[in-house]
């Protein structure tokens, strides 16, 4: 009896919980369209005209308006039905089978927008991506349709498109995070947004998804890849990149395959690359694919987007510094046209991030007696600087199969500089224009499911011309250094299985340059011109287990190096990368690789006015520039868990063929020209802890990179690149639409050549010279930074989105000394002259995107 009681009395609690249901039920009661119908012709006198089979079955639930305007807008929201009038008394009411759909796409975990994700319609060639607040829009979609939603680290979803329609506003579609637990996943996302650090080792970055970075309001191409392990810049320019020791001009810099010469304005200080249009910077450090040859220190390979978008996506913003505008304009469903430009303010604005910029490039300079004591210079100087650059891509489909893109890029630096002397009244002034243009054909081509190829053709040209007048006006020094490349390669890529492929392919450089020095007193004159080509085969092959327990990719790249003049060489350079699961969330990886380059920048005139027209391409030619090579290999252990990531790796590199003129030195050793090697043993830590909504990370440099030069006492010293310890810690917060971020840069000082502290002067020659201690035998004082950055997000309207964004390098306003060296005064007296990093300097950004 208790028991028949007990199921009473739960049955009585399930009525009761489904009551308040029940009610609701009818409070909002469903009827069949064709009746309610009816009900309106007799209520409103009007009469309706449709199809049977349109109607058939369609429930709707009863407005709540009383207004016909409004009734039959709700009917069209529930059913899509297009309801037209004919009269004043007679409507329509057609089934449209193509309506228009939006929605907002968010993670589940905190609701956080989700920009860049792919919108597809199934079955059909319409696609696009989010905005960057998560929301998309589509036109003439067929009802029955079903959209695909993929983004990395998130499941795709499917979502009908049914089910966001009848909506008043635009429906929320929230994605599951892919846990790491799924073995399958093998890529590691750190820092923050938009970085990932791929299975053959390399770093991806998408600007456009890129977060915040500490110091920065905008993505910057090459700036972000500085906050990465063994990546910096030791005269803290954004172009001038070091990588495990490298100068930069061992950095292979492509632009949507073309080889760039030029890659910053304002001498380095700004990158030369619009973000906005660029989608992917791959960065090889080691185990470079066999298709890239040159770069002996990295690969940094840049690439706009790919596809064709059926919307146009533009933006525009202004900054301290200079003004930009960019799009992606369809013209038709296989046509489309991608466009940048960015131009300075300099030459008619002055803001304070363009006066900190400026005394960075040409005033910071502190020059000494021996005594220690600052000269004042009673100098007055005058700069009128200026620069642009443009860049578009054609993107035309043939078919599915066949598609070709034509790129241009055009980069170009003006200054007009001039210095008097208060004290005698006479003035030097200098001019410079320094030049990039570049143009390149490629045709991806699938031949069938499993064989494809890629021809990449293209044209690249560098010119520098510099003009100086010295203070009699009487004497002039020209030079002029042009380069002129022009390429091309097919890669053949053969999938044999699903775990294993084969890329062939065949690389043709040939590689002009032009160096030119003219004097006027005493006359001098030297034109220089070289051509070398070369013929690069080349075979990889790529394993994978089912499991991606074990990935290896294996290749060997052959050159035939001729130079027209003086020589030709064979070099056989073979290629890995090994990755290895160790157990659950942790891997191993081994990297290895043999290259070559045959260009570098020479640095003659290291003590010269300004210092850009000091570097000049050349070509090896065998006698007092060989070809430069690099044998490298490293081993890394990767761990990450629930967004927790360490990663820690040791390398070794050494390279052959090192002219002291490629490695500005500043000491006895300037005009030497000696033929040598330098060799780097590192370590690299980054750990990395990322939240719903923040990320903090530290990371840790360790580098001993010294010269061997078989004619300098002694034969083994501290390489100019040398920065034993260098240390990061980086934290971002975002909260709703605004983002943070801070950050500290810690390094130890580069290395210098002191003068002799006995006889620093040897005076018993004309003219005198400076008696140096061993070569880089002396250090600067430590290098430290904070920066800050904020920007918030808001919209302006429906499709238009607007970030405002400000930021602080040097919060501090330390004075951190990048480089010193000596000079003999006119009065034969010794002087020191220091190099002075960034002050406080702060900038502000406005961008509109739409």
């Amino acid at each position: 009896m208790q028991g028949t009681h007990r199921k009473i009395y739960v049955i009585a609690i399930l009525l009761a919980s489904l009551l308040p249901v029940y009610l609701e039920a009818q409070d909002t009661p469903t009827i069949e369209l064709k009746a309610y119908i009816s009900q309106l012709e007799n209520r409103f006198n009007i009469k309706f005209s449709y199809v049977d089979s349109d109607l058939e079955g369609t429930q709707i639930t009863m407005p709540e308006a009383e207004a016909l305007p409004a009734i039959l807008q709700a009917i069209t929201n529930q059913t899509g039905l297009e309801i037209k009038p004919l009269n004043e008394r007679y409507y329509s009411l057609v089934k449209n089978k193509l309506i228009s759909i939006c929605g907002r796409v968010l993670d589940n975990y905190a609701k956080n927008n989700v920009p860049g994700a792919t919108i597809e319609v199934l079955g059909t060639t319409k696609a696009l991506t989010t905005d960057m607040d998560g929301y998309f829009s589509l036109d003439e979609v067929p009802r029955e349709a079903s959209i695909q939603i993929r983004y990395l680290g998130y499941l795709t979803k499917i979502v009908p498109v049914s089910d966001l329609t009848g909506k008043t506003d635009c429906p929320q579609i929230l994605l599951a995070e892919r846990r790491e637990q799924l073995t399958e996943v093998v890529v590691y996302e750190f820092l923050t947004s938009g970085i990932a650090k791929e299975t053959d080792g390399s770093i991806t970055l998408n600007p456009g998804e890129l977060g915040l970075l500490p110091g920065l309001i905008e993505p910057d191409v090459l700036f972000g890849l500085q906050a990465l392990p063994g990546i910096k810049s030791i005269d803290e320019t954004v172009s001038d990149i070091n990588i495990r020791g490298g100068t930069n001009d061992q950095n292979l810099m492509l632009w949507n395959g073309i080889k760039m010469y030029q890659s910053g304005h304002f001498f380095g200080l700004i990158s030369a690359f619009n973000p906005y249009l660029t989608e992917t910077v791959s960065v090889y450090k080691n185990g470079t694919p066999a298709q890239y040859g040159d770069g002996v220190s990295s690969v940094i390979n840049m690439d706009t987007r790919n596809t064709i978008d059926n919307f146009f996506y533009g933006g525009a913003g202004v900054n301290f510094i200079s003004g930009d505008v960019f799009g992606r304009i369809p013209i038709k469903e296989n046509l489309a046209f991608q466009f940048s430009a960015r131009r300075s303010t300099t030459d008619f604005m002055d803001t304070p991030a363009y006066g900190r910029f400026t005394d960075r490039a040409f005033q910071d300079t502190e020059i000494r007696n021996e005594e220690n004591q600052e000269i004042d210079e009673d100098l007055e100087r005058d700069e009128t600087f200026f620069f642009y650059d443009v860049s578009g891509k054609l993107l035309y489909d043939l078919n599915d199969s066949h598609k070709f893109r034509l790129s241009f890029i055009a980069i170009d630096n003006d200054l007009d500089f001039s210095e008097t002397d208060l004290e005698t009244d006479e003035t030097s002034r200098s001019f410079l224009d320094q030049t990039n243009i570049s143009a390149g054909l490629q045709w991806f081509g699938d031949w069938s499911d499993r064989f494809s190829t890629h021809l990449n053709v293209y044209f690249s040209k560098y010119n520098l011309d510099a003009q100086s007048f010295f203070p009699n006006q009487l004497q002039r020094l020209d030079q002029k250094n042009i380069v002129e490349e022009r390429a091309a390669k097919l890669n053949t890529l053969l999938r044999l299985s699903d775990h294993f492929s084969w890329s062939n392919g065949y690389q043709y450089i040939e590689t002009g340059i032009t160096n030119r020095s003219f004097l006027t007193q005493p006359p001098f004159d030297i034109n220089r011109k070289g051509v070398i080509r070369i013929h690069a085969p080349y075979s990889e092959i790529h394993f994978n287990t089912p499991n991606d327990n074990f990935i290896a990719n294996a290749g060997v790249r052959v050159n035939y190096i001729e130079n027209l003049d003086t020589f030709s060489e064979w070099l056989v350079e073979p290629r890995l990368s090994l990755n290895l699961r160790l157990a659950r969330n942790l891997r191993a990886q081994l990297l290895g690789e043999f290259k070559s380059q045959s260009t570098n920048q020479v640095i003659d005139l290291e003590q010269n006015f300004l210092g850009i027209e000091k570097r000049r391409w050349t070509l090896s030619n065998e006698e007092d520039l060989p070809i430069t090579t690099s044998r490298q290999g490293s081993l890394g252990i990767n761990y990450e868990r629930n967004r927790f990531y360490i990663g820690v790796e040791g390398f070794y590199k050494q390279v052959d063929g090192v002219s002291t003129r490629t490695q500005g030195f500043q000491n006895q050793n300037q005009f030497s020209g000696e033929i040598g090697s330098y060799e780097v043993k590192g370590v690299e830590f980054l750990i990395n802890k990322k939240g719903k909504n923040y990320s903090t990370w530290l990371s840790y440099t360790y580098n001993k990179n010294d010269y061997t030069y078989d004619s300098i006492v002694p034969q083994t010293f501290p390489n100019n690149m040398d920065i034993r310890h260098t240390v990061t810690f980086a934290s971002t917060y975002e909260m709703n639409n605004l983002k943070l971020g801070f950050g500290i840069n810690y390094r130890t000082g580069r290395p210098f050549t002191r003068p002799d502290s006995d006889t620093p002067l040897d005076t018993t020659v004309f003219p005198v010279q400076i008696n140096y201690q061993a070569p880089n035998s002396s250090r600067l004082p430590d290098y430290f930074r904070v920066d800050a950055s904020a920007t918030y997000s808001f919209s302006l309207g429906r499709k238009i989105k607007a970030i405002a964004g400000v930021s602080l390098l040097n919060i501090t306003d330390r004075k951190n000394i990048l480089n010193r060296f000596f000079q003999v005064s006119d009065e034969d007296e010794l002087e020191s002259v220091e190099n002075v990093s960034l002050g406080l300097t702060p900038n502000a950004s406005f961008r509109v995107h739409f």
